[in-house]
C-alpha cells in the first residue's frame, strides 16, 4: 500500500536548524477511500506558543479510519493519527516545555475561556470541534489538513503548547501513545460518565481498543459482572485478559444471555463502543429498567436511533454519549502516566502488535475487518 523502502526525511530527528521548517514522512489519504501511502510532507516552523514533537508511538485508532471511510467528514490530503507520544524537539516563541520532555498528544486541547471550559466541561470546548484543521503542505505544494490538529502518524508534528501533555520519562512508547485517546476515552467513561460503582454490573458492546479499556476500568471501579460483547469470537481471550467475567456473541440470544447472568433485570450500565444505531439499540435492551447507557462510539450522522416513546417512559432507562471520555486531559493523563509508571495499569493487553510506519495502511485494513485492539506504529 506504500512504497517500501522510501528512505527517512533528511531532516527528522531534530538536525535541522532551529526557526526552519520540516520535512518529515507521513501516512497520507489523498481522498476518501483512497490508498494510505507514505508521504514527505512539509511542517512549519514552531510558532508563538508551539512546539515541535518527534513522535516515538501512535495508534491506529477506530477515529482514523472514519476519516477516510466517508463517516466524518474530512478534508484532503489529510495526514492521519491522533493518538500518539514522543519528544518535545523544539520550541517555539513563549513556549514554557523544555527541549527533550516526553509528552502525550491531545487531540481535544482546551481553551479555558469558552462557556464549556469555565463550567467546568472542557471536553465540550467550543474550539475543538473540527475533524481536520489545515497546517503545512504535501511535498508537492498541496495544502495539506491535520487529522483533529495533529496528524500524528507521521516522524513529527508542530502543535499550540496545550495540545500536549508532559509524562514521566522512561514509559514503554506504545502504551504511552494510548494515553491520550483510547485509554482515557474509556476510563472516563467508567469513572466520570457512568460512574459505575462497585458491584455493579456491565456490559461493553464492541471490543476494539477503547471497548477494552472499558472492560479494564470497569473491573478497576469494582464492577463484579462485566460483560463483554462482540461479533467476533477471536474477541473473547482478550476479553476476558482485559477483565470482562463472561465473553457473549452478539446474535439473537444475546438479551436472553445477558439476563441470565443479572438475575432477569439486564445491567447496570451498557456502553457501546462501536457508533452504530443497531448496537445504541442493543446496548439500550440490555441495560435494566432505571440504568444507564453511555455511547462512546462515535457514528455517522445519518445513521438515526429508533426508540419507542413509551419505552422510554417505562424503563427510566438514561441515554447518553461520553465525549473524549468526560475528562479533563491535562488533569488525568498525568494521573493515568503515573499509574502506567507504577504498574497500577497495565495496558500490554491493548496493544496487539507494533508495526512500522510503512505498515501502518495494514493495520487500517485489520481495524475495518475488527481484528485486534490496538495496532501501534512505532518510530526510531
Amino acid at each position: 500500500m506504500t512504497g517500501p523502502g522510501l528512505p527517512p526525511a533528511a531532516s527528522h530527528g531534530g538536525t535541522e536548524p532551529a526557526g526552519a521548517p520540516v520535512t518529515v514522512r507521513a501516512l497520507v489519504a489523498r481522498s476518501s477511500g483512497a490508498e494510505l501511502r507514505v508521504e514527505r510532507v512539509r511542517l512549519p516552523a514552531p510558532g508563538p506558543g508551539e512546539v515541535r514533537v518527534t513522535i516515538t508511538a501512535a495508534g491506529v485508532c477506530h477515529s482514523d479510519l472514519s476519516m477516510v471511510n466517508g463517516t466524518l467528514a474530512a478534508r484532503f490530503p489529510l495526514v492521519l493519527g491522533h493518538e500518539a507520544t514522543g519528544v518535545v524537539a523544539e520550541t517555539g516563541p513563549g513556549s514554557s516545555l523544555r527541549v527533550g520532555t516526553p509528552v502525550v498528544l491531545n487531540w481535544a486541547p482546551a481553551c479555558r475561556a469558552c462557556w464549556w471550559c469555565r463550567r467546568g466541561e472542557p471536553w465540550l470546548c467550543a474550539d475543538t470541534t473540527s475533524p481536520t484543521v489545515p497546517r503545512g503542505e504535501t511535498d508537492d505544494g498541496v495544502p495539506l489538513h491535520l487529522t483533529l490538529g495533529l496528524g500524528a502518524l507521521a516522524e513529527a508534528v508542530v502543535v499550540p503548547e496545550r495540545a500536549v501533555i508532559p509524562i514521566p520519562a522512561g514509559l514503554p512508547p506504545e502504551q504511552a501513545a494510548l494515553l491520550g485517546c483510547a485509554v482515557l476515552t474509556g476510563v472516563g467513561a467508567v469513572r466520570n460518565t457512568a460512574r459505575v460503582a462497585p458491584g455493579e454490573s456491565v456490559a461493553v458492546v464492541g471490543l476494539g481498543g477503547v471497548g477494552l479499556a472499558v472492560l479494564s476500568a470497569a473491573r478497576r471501579a469494582g464492577a463484579t459482572t462485566i460483560l463483554a460483547i462482540d461479533v467476533a469470537e477471536a474477541k473473547r481471550d482478550l476479553a476476558l485478559a482485559a477483565g470482562a467475567t463472561d465473553f457473549l456473541l452478539s446474535d439473537d440470544r444475546l438479551s436472553k444471555e445477558v439476563r441470565a447472568r443479572t438475575e432477569s433485570r439486564g445491567v447496570d450500565h451498557a456502553f457501546e463502543c462501536v457508533g452504530r444505531a443497531a448496537t445504541i439499540r442493543a446496548a439500550w435492551r440490555l441495560t435494566r429498567r432505571g440504568g444507564a447507557v453511555t455511547v462512546v462510539g462515535m457514528g455517522a450522522k445519518d445513521d438515526m436511533v429508533s426508540l419507542g416513546a413509551l419505552d422510554i417512559f417505562h424503563s427510566a432507562r438514561t441515554l447518553r454519549s461520553s465525549v473524549y471520555g468526560s475528562s479533563d486531559p491535562d488533569r488525568e493523563v498525568p494521573v493515568l502516566a503515573a499509574e502506567l509508571a507504577s504498574g497500577a495499569l497495565d495496558l500490554r493487553v491493548l496493544v496487539s502488535g507494533t508495526i512500522s510506519l510503512e505498515e501502518a495502511p495494514t493495520a487500517f485494513d485489520r481495524l475495518a475487518r475488527g481484528e485486534g485492539a490496538r495496532w501501534v506504529v512505532t518510530l526510531d
